[in-house]
């Protein structure tokens, strides 16, 4: 008959389990230090076309590019949300750290199986110990059940599931990073597309001038007023802004056919009419410096890798400790002769299960020095990110003050020149200057007013760019609930 268990022996193990669960070998975690944070951006200025946020930085999160106000642009932007294949692959990337942590809590619970087996076998007639009664050829049926519960005592569990909790929001932070790219490529392109449509309508204006000079040249060639120099300086200029054409519709079908992959589509299949309306330099409210650690999603996702590391400590801590299992067998067992679920057929185990490594040359340490630098490396990693966050705020806001600055002198340089081609032309039809002088004002207003143009675009992409180093339209508070609450995972006590 066997014995039953002592009432300090049952209550062992729900003691030891309910006095444990706090326990945890992983550092308590400390965000990585980047240092003093500045009080405002240095390229920002009071008078530029960005300005602090008042009263919160709202202006740039969600669909950030409206703030250009184009109506394709949206419904691109729209599309590339539901459709581009990378942001494809880095949902499916996230989903598949989100099951991670499922398979890792599954260790907080009971491990339950059931075994059904039914065979027909045969023994040696030298198997050690055989009875000389025995048959050689016997059935055998098994019905049971089992079960099994880690007691975690040193939190290695605890610590896993906080890590991959961590690596989760940390895939979260990835994806919002990959859209956020994604969605600063296409306003790039786009901005860069409209900009070929304008200057394609400058050149083809152009061309209706060059055309018109041409015809006055040769009437004066014929009427024995210019000469046939005059003609062929006037059939160059032509050719050569017929060239520029063929180059800007040229680049501008390659930008179409880029847009055309980052929407899903095809490039045979895609087409965007042209457009030369002007798109304006949005406001950009820039927050004070501290928040674009809250808003980037790289940051973010980088200081949750800092924090999966830390844990991973703990994790590795943990095997220099027993680990300790409860497990419970119930089940019957039958020659095949009688009635399988009877009562003498039944058997049971119960108890637990301790055990411990007593050498491993080392192995366990090593693993602890490798959780430790892989835990400097992400910090160092989260550093860096940090510190290139800022140099790109720095590097747009300087390049959107140049650039504004430029535009202002390209515009007055296109002006000037407009005049000096009006200039040149009437006197030239005076016969007080010669072809050449006529040719030279109008290849100089024709380059002074594509370089406006050129810079124009280019303030527009710097802004694309800002928006983006500020972190667009992500902020933590987007990350799944779930896996934020590793931020208050175990610590050490």
């Amino acid at each position: 008959m066997a014995r039953p268990l002592s009432p300090l022996r049952r209550l062992l193990p729900l003691a030891l389990a309910a006095a444990l669960p706090a326990c945890s070998l992983a550092p308590a975690y400390h965000k990585p230090d980047v240092g003093p944070l500045p009080a405002a951006y240095a390229g920002q200025t009071a008078d530029g076309m960005w300005s602090p946020a008042h009263p919160a930085d709202t202006a740039t999160r969600g669909s950030w590019w409206s703030v250009y106000g184009d109506d394709a642009l949206d419904r691109l932007e729209k599309q590339l949300d539901t459709a581009n294949p990378s942001l494809a692959v880095a949902l499916a990337r996230y989903d598949a750290a989100r099951a991670i942590v499922g398979q890792l809590r599954s260790d907080y619970y009971p491990q339950l199986g059931v075994e059904l087996a039914d065979s027909r076998n045969r023994q040696s007639n030298n198997r050690p110990l055989r009875g000389s009664g025995q048959p050689n050829e016997y059935s055998a049926e098994t019905a049971g059940f089992g079960a099994s519960y880690e007691l975690d005592l040193w939190g290695r569990v605890r610590n896993e599931v906080a890590a991959g909790k961590a690596e989760a929001a940390a895939a979260a932070g990835d994806l919002a990073s990959v859209r956020l790219s994604l969605e600063a490529q296409l306003a790039d392109l786009y901005i860069r597309l409209r900009g070929y449509d304008v200057q394609d309508r400058i050149l083809k204006d152009t061309l209706d001038a060059y055309q018109q000079g041409l015809a006055l040249t040769e009437r004066r060639f014929e009427g024995g007023i210019a000469s046939g120099l005059d003609v062929s300086r006037a059939k160059t200029q032509l050719s050569d802004a017929q060239a520029q054409v063929s180059e800007v519709e040229a680049q501008r079908t390659l930008t179409e056919h880029a847009i055309a992959s980052l929407v899903g589509v095809p490039a045979s299949r895609f087409t965007l009419p042209p457009d030369t309306k002007a798109i304006d330099v949005p406001a950009i409210p820039l927050g004070v410096p501290s928040l674009l650690l809250e808003r980037r999603p790289d940051i973010a996702a980088a200081e949750r890798r800092v924090f999966a590391a830390n844990a991973q400590i703990g994790v590795a801590r943990a095997a220099f400790f027993p680990r300790l299992s409860l497990s419970a067998l119930l089940g019957w067992q039958d020659t095949g002769m009688g009635n399988l679920l009877s009562v003498g057929n039944r058997y049971w185990a119960l108890g637990p299960d301790l055990t411990m490594p007593l050498f491993d040359g080392g192995l366990r340490r090593s693993k602890v020095q490798e959780a430790q630098a892989n835990l400097d490396a992400a910090s160092g990693q989260y550093r860096g990110i940090v510190l290139g966050a800022f140099q790109q705020v720095e590097d747009n806001l300087t390049l959107l003050q140049q650039l504004g600055m430029e535009a202002h002198q390209e515009d007055d340089a296109a002006s000037a020149a407009r005049d000096s081609q009006t200039i040149a032309t009437n006197r030239y039809r005076e016969g007080a200057v010669n072809y050449l002088d006529v040719v030279s004002a109008q290849t100089a207003a024709l380059q002074a007013e594509r370089s406006a143009e050129q810079v124009r675009t280019r303030r527009l992409q710097a802004s694309v760019d800002l928006i983006r180093a500020l972190g667009g339209g992500w902020d933590a508070s987007q990350l799944p609930a779930a896996d934020m609450a590793a931020a208050d995972g175990p610590q050490a006590r």
